[in-house]
């Protein structure tokens, strides 16, 4: 048996600042090297290669993909506009806007990150125009984009699912209805915190012609998901071949329809996702090393007794694995940590009487809400870098929608159905 040490050598080398990645190689060769068993060093390479050796897992980059052709295509004024038309006059109306866009970007992208530049770029300038304080803008903006990895496609999901091995189909038809109930908490909270700011100028209703043009310029983006996801449910196609879809699909709206870039563009747009993803895919492939290395060491039933200890109740089990799983997302991303903790937590609360789906999309949706929170939070540096706001500035006036976020995220764990009821309904599940 290994010696689980390399789990404290891994977050020593975490807190040391030393990448995601050499940590998850670094740590497993030094306890290997100490305890003169680096016979097992032959299974981490193999490791390596396997770990990567998935068809579905084809489908990341490709997502990836679809997604940066997607908001360079121009799509992103057209979501706007037709969230603007849709719930601009309620009152909070624009924090409204950022909050729905930020859904539907999701929705077609995948990425917190992406939507945070692309709305935050847009609607917080616009936000100031009405006298929408810049700090609460800027914390609106990334307590809302932390949607795009819940809305599917979503690429941790993915992970998630290659990991588990369990339904694609079904991790993603299982998060559409928990990112609307974070949409809907998101805009209660943001009606209820506009009457700090009584400056804020009210928008009027757009008229019927409006938003009916506003729709029609917004539709064929809006399709995207659709198709990606009919498409799946229908059996018409697999995971991996319904991103290809999309990057087709998404590269014939941009260049032939909206026509708002190029074939040169687009062809820069390859190599930049390629980069993107050579960086996860390697990630992915130490990690199963890491992975691998885990079961060995037993660590797995060592973490499974100790929670058996505290507690029998799958409900109270859930809760401590939360409260865990947000501690983990406020230091380390969703995707590196769900390659290294699910292995470790799935089978507890497999064991405990939790569907595989339900935790994996309360799992993704946690550790997702570390992309908004101090102190490695990225989407906070970025919505920082867009506003000019400090991200200490930020991280004081987010913490109400992270307090949403987090009693949504304990609702969805009470309530299964939340969750798990879809896919049951369409019968993938």
């Amino acid at each position: 048996m290994v010696s689980p040490i390399f789990l404290l050598y891994f977050m020593v080398l975490l807190i040391i600042g030393v990448p995601v990645l050499f940590t998850l190689g670094l740590s497993p060769m030094i306890t290997l090297f100490q305890s003169d068993q680096m016979l097992f060093a032959n299974m981490l390479y193999q490791r390596l290669y396997s770990g990567l050796d998935s068809f579905l897992l084809l489908a990341l980059p490709f997502f990836m993909l679809a997604g940066e052709c997607m908001t360079a295509g121009g799509i992103t004024p057209r979501i706007i506009a037709f969230a603007q038309t849709m719930v601009q006059h309620l009152r909070g109306g624009l924090g409204h806007v950022v909050i729905l866009a930020a859904t539907i970007f999701g929705a077609l992208t995948g990425s917190a990150v992406a939507a945070t530049s692309a709305i935050g770029g847009m609607l917080i300038p616009e936000m100031k125009k009405y006298k929408y304080d810049s700090g609460y803008s800027a914390a609106l903006t990334s307590a809302a984009t932390v949607l795009g990895n819940i809305i599917p496609p979503s690429g941790i999901m993915l992970l998630y699912a290659f990991v588990m091995n369990t339904s694609v189909a079904a991790m993603f038809l299982a998060g559409v209805t928990p990112g609307i109930i974070f949409c809907i908490g998101l805009m209660i909270m943001n009606r209820y915190q506009i009457r700090k700011y009584p400056n804020v100028k009210r928008m009027e209703r757009s008229p019927a012609l409006e938003r009916k043009q506003a729709f029609r310029l917004a539709m064929l983006p809006l399709l995207t998901p659709v198709i990606i996801l009919g498409g799946i449910y229908g059996g018409i196609f697999t995971p991996t071949e319904a991103a290809a879809v999309a990057v087709a699909y998404a590269i014939a709206v941009s260049l032939f329809i909206i026509k708002a870039t190029n074939a040169k563009a687009t062809y820069a747009l390859f190599a930049k996702v390629a980069v993107n993803a050579a960086s996860i895919l390697i990630i992915v492939a130490a990690a199963s090393g890491f992975a691998s290395l885990i079961s060995l060491s037993g660590v797995s039933n060592m973490v499974a007794d100790f929670m058996n200890e505290i507690t029998d109740n799958p409900y109270l089990l859930f809760a401590i694995i939360n409260v865990l799983l947000f501690i983990i997302g406020m230091f380390l991303d969703a995707g590196p940590a769900i390659l290294i903790f699910a292995p470790i937590f799935a089978p507890i609360m497999i064991n405990a009487g939790i569907d595989p789906v339900h935790f994996g999309v309360v799992m993704c949706a946690n550790l997702s809400i570390g992309l908004a929170t101090p102190p490695m939070g990225l989407v906070l540096f970025v919505a920082s870098g867009v506003s000019k706001v400090p991200v200490s500035e930020i991280s004081r006036k987010i913490i109400p929608f992270i307090m949403v976020e987090v009693v949504l995220i304990f609702i969805v764990s009470c309530f299964p159905q939340l969750v798990i009821g879809l896919p049951q309904l369409v019968g993938i599940m």
